[in-house]
């Protein structure tokens, strides 16, 4: 049986030159991917969404995420009061506005 292991590592024999270096590649290469598949888009969503919530006004009509459709009332530095019938408002985390609706859309 001890005979066999040092057969095993002559058989072997040496690496390819750069043979070490193509692992290192491949991972390069796929971080180099995620970065441009999911993270930029990603932050460029993200980036998108703070200058919506940014710019939003009284009189806006937006969808939060939890599906309600408003108009907004009044804005403070974290929440939203959205008039979501008449005489009807609700207060929601400004961040949990995902986006702006036509205007109209709540006649309709």
């Amino acid at each position: 049986m001890n005979g066999l292991i040092p057969e095993a590592y002559a058989q072997a024999g040496g690496a390819a030159p750069g043979g070490q270096l193509a692992p290192l590649l491949m991972m390069v290469l796929f971080i180099v991917i995620f970065y441009f598949l999911l993270i930029r888009p990603q932050q460029k969503k993200a980036k998108e969404h703070q200058a919506m919530l940014g710019n939003l006004s009284n009189g806006d009509e937006v969808l939060t995420a939890g599906g309600l459709v408003g108009k907004v009332v009044d804005i403070s530095e974290g929440f939203v009061t959205l008039e979501i019938a008449e005489n009807v408002r609700v207060k929601v985390q400004k961040f949990q506005v995902s986006s702006l609706v036509p205007k109209g859309t709540l006649k309709g």
